[in-house]
């Protein structure tokens, strides 16, 4: 059938929205962009839908207005209703322009969509919180390094990385192919790297005293009613929990005649805290390093001998950044496998403590400057009240009907038919939508300029 997009005609009833009656022999599917043109206005569209009618058997196609391709750039804020309107296939040069007026800067991949053009984010909506969801195998942390590199070379944004698999601890590294204006910047960036136990790596750790009491309770499995005994001692004991690490306490704790603070010795002893290796010592914590300002901190939590520990670490640096909000100092805060610390199950005093303070950060942060980043392959796992503050998403491939369901209900803005091609992404595709995009795009990621720190295990072969 010939293409006969130049005799498509489409209607605006709220110059938000438009239609296309007919629009059979075309080959625009979602995903499109379109330059839908009146007798005063052209408009850049995107194609959300295209259906059949089951009564004459014609395609109609359904999208949104992103705004106006105007003398000065692009305006996208609109225009007015229309009843009849040209349409045409955007072209390389409209969609370059609408890029450098919306300042999408940050280039991550390329388009599947034609026309074939660089994929780019806009830096500067990263003041918004974003989900980033892939099933294993996807790509996801992968196509994560690529954006981070990119946020990492191109802004003054710090950014805070919560690693449990120790996939960005090579952050700061190049490959030795690496080049460009994106490696020429990375290669003058402050990327530090907190590690548990590797020699040579500046460790990771948490300081007891400086954790405040909700936090002290929280590490002691205390409950303020079912434990208030011994939770009233730690009140009492305030001023020497906020002097001296467990290990200084404890002596005077089992040798008290007080059979409460006895008893909240034994429990210390019992625990192994002073056995754990996430406490300072002479060593510095890892909020002071945060608080240094690098341009990124890679927190690599998945060396620890016991997981509490992990959750030691986050609960004081995510404490102390909600701690310093009022001085409004912008930071990216990642979270890969959130799903691990943003669980609506989570049942041990640290975890839900961790949890509740993402939370928090999620509803109140924003303008305090902390901005969340959360990346899962369980979307389904990750708390309601958490993932509905999000206003950027990035999709790779999913193939869980659950899981795609949940998406499309809560980020309305990512067009439903779009989400829907999810099970078919190949490896290292994506869809972004949201605020941090000029439009809701599929794209394919460009490879990364720094290693990966964790990669599959091959099958051993003959």
């Amino acid at each position: 059938m010939a293409d006969r997009s130049s005799s498509l005609r489409a209607r605006s009833d709220d110059g938000r929205s438009f239609a296309i009656p007919d629009a059979s022999g075309t080959p625009f599917i979602a995903g499109t962009l379109l330059i839908v043109a009146t007798a005063g206005e052209r408009h850049l569209g995107l194609v959300e839908d295209r259906e059949v009618d089951d009564d004459d058997g014609r395609d109609a196609l359904h999208g949104r207005l992103l705004g106006r391709i105007v003398d000065t750039g692009f305006d996208p804020h609109g225009g007015w209703p229309f009843a009849d309107a040209t349409v045409e296939p955007a072209d390389a040069e409209t969609i370059d322009l609408v890029h450098a007026a919306m300042g999408a800067t940050l280039e991550i991949g390329v388009n599947l969509s034609p026309p074939i053009r660089p994929a780019r984010l806009l830096a500067h909506r990263f003041n918004r919180h974003t989900f980033w969801v892939g099933q294993s195998g996807s790509g996801k942390t992968y196509a994560l390094g690529v954006v981070l590199e990119q946020l990492i070379a191109h802004t003054s944004l710090p950014v805070v990385v919560f690693d449990p698999n120790s996939d960005f601890v090579r952050l700061g590294e190049l490959n030795p192919d690496a080049d460009g204006p994106t490696a020429d910047l990375l290669r003058q960036r402050d990327i530090r790297v907190l590690r548990p136990s590797t020699p040579g790596s500046e460790p990771l750790r948490a300081r007891f005293p400086s954790l405040s009491l909700e936090a002290k309770a929280a590490v002691l499995r205390l409950d303020p009613v079912a434990d208030r005994e011994e939770f009233n001692a730690i009140v009492h004991l305030s001023d020497t929990l906020s002097a001296d690490e467990p290990g200084q306490v404890l002596p005077a704790l089992l040798g008290s005649s007080d059979p409460v603070r006895r008893a909240l010795g034994l429990r210390i002893e019992n625990m192994g805290l002073l056995n754990w290796e996430v406490w300072a010592g002479h060593d510095r914590e890892a909020t002071l390093v945060i608080d240094e300002r690098a341009d990124a901190t890679v927190l690599d939590l998945g060396g620890f001998s016991t997981p509490d520990q992990h959750l030691v670490v986050a609960l004081s640096v995510l404490d102390d950044l909600w701690e310093r909000r009022e001085e409004r100092r912008p930071t990216l805060i990642v979270i890969d496998e959130a799903h691990n610390l943003c669980s609506p199950a989570l049942s041990s005093p640290l975890a839900v403590a961790v949890r509740d303070r993402i939370e928090q950060i999620a509803a109140e942060g924003r303008k305090y400057g902390l901005w969340l980043l959360l990346s899962t392959q369980r979307p389904s796992k990750v708390h309601p009240g958490i993932v509905s503050q999000c206003d950027n998403l990035a999709l790779m491939k999913m193939s869980s009907p659950v899981d795609l369901a949940g998406l499309a209900e809560y980020f309305g803005y990512a067009p439903a038919a779009l989400i829907a091609r999810s099970p078919w992404f190949r490896q290292g595709e994506a869809l972004f939508a949201g605020g941090f995009a000029p439009a809701p795009m599929l794209l394919a990621m460009n490879r990364r300029l720094t290693p990966e720190g964790g990669s599959d295990v091959r099958v051993p072969l003959r």
